[in-house]
């Protein structure tokens, strides 16, 4: 958002200088801010990492950024703050001690936890996921990773996943996989509304168009009862020959309608409860009875292999293709 300057004093003083201008822009046209974020990555101090260098000055060079953007972000009424580790992670393991620098991370973290809530800042602290691109191996590598680094950090109460569509398919993802694991640890913050190619190794950021993804991950958001301070963030930009000016604005269009469809399908399909009452039915064996003292956790070892003696397991269907299809008609049936 602002230029970097010749000095630590000079970057301060440019983004402030920008973010008296946003706040002039958001005043007059009622734009407001989902989150900011600060640029750990570009400058070549970061080579080695941020958060995660093993020179300790470049710790405080990153600091002096994050603080600087949650002032910024202060000021413009943010409702997050997004940390990206493009360079936090390794090249090799011969001259990396991965479990400090991870200790290392975790500190960074609850110090910038710690300044945002002492200022008054309010909103949410997201950790996005992703594998490699611009180093090797990055720690935060996809939403399991990065799940499990919250909690063992203890950063739970005040941190949550930013989950971008191409993120995971470099991963090896699916967009949908990487919401639902955030779902199931209580993590899911916000989305970066993008797509990757599968059949390419990098990170394409090309606007959401496939209808089939945008309804899934609209489905496993209303599910989780919304995204709360949340939301949709285009992490998108046009293909290198889409030229017009005019393609600038189609991709934006067809971004939104792309998630719009998804909203609304996934909408019908929470109405009709088909595929939710399918699901259900699906695990009805811990409902009631022995598989319901399982999931109490009041069967031991011995209990379950007394009950295998005694039962015979039945070969069910997972209707995998019906449920394809059922997908089919809520899309394409209007």
């Amino acid at each position: 958002a602002s230029p970097e300057g010749n000095s630590a004093a000079e970057y301060e003083k440019n983004y402030h200088e920008i973010g008296a201008l946003l706040k002039k822009l958001q005043d007059a046209t009622g734009v407001k801010l989902l989150w900011n974020t600060s640029n750990l990555f570009s400058h070549p101090r970061y080579m080695n990492g941020a958060a995660s260098n093993p020179d300790f000055s470049v710790i405080g060079r990153a600091a002096l950024q994050v603080k600087t953007s949650l002032d910024v972000n202060m000021i413009l009424g943010g409702l997050g703050y997004t940390f990206w580790g493009g360079r936090e992670g390794y090249q090799t393991l011969w001259n990396t001690n991965t479990k400090r620098e991870q200790e290392h991370i975790g500190e960074f973290f609850r110090v910038a936890r710690d300044y945002g809530r002492g200022i008054g800042f309010k909103g949410n602290f997201y950790i996005e996921p992703k594998p490699m691109e611009p180093t090797k191996h990055q720690y935060d590598f996809d939403a399991l990773a990065a799940c499990s680094f919250i909690k063992q950090q203890g950063l739970e109460k005040d941190f949550s996943c930013n989950i971008e569509s191409n993120h995971a398919t470099l991963a090896g993802h699916s967009f949908a996989h990487d919401l639902q694991v955030c779902v199931d640890h209580g993590l899911l913050g916000s989305v970066d509304a993008n797509q990757g190619d599968p059949q390419n190794g990098w990170d394409t950021d090309e606007f959401p168009t496939n209808v089939y993804e945008t309804t899934e991950a609209m489905l496993i958001i209303l599910r989780n009862g919304g995204l709360g301070k949340g939301g949709l963030n285009f992490d998108a930009k046009r293909r290198r020959n889409s030229t017009d000016l005019q393609d600038l604005f189609i991709a934006h269009i067809g971004g939104m309608d792309a998630f719009a469809v998804g909203l609304e399908t996934a909408v019908k399909m929470l109405e009709d409860g088909k595929i939710e009452r399918m699901r259900q039915e699906r695990y009805a064996s811990f409902d009631s009875g022995d598989g319901k003292l399982f999931e109490e956790g009041k069967l031991s070892l011995t209990d379950l292999a007394e009950i295998g003696r005694k039962v015979e397991a039945e070969q069910i269907s997972g209707q995998q293709e019906l449920y394809y299809n059922l997908v089919n008609q809520y899309l394409f049936n209007r």
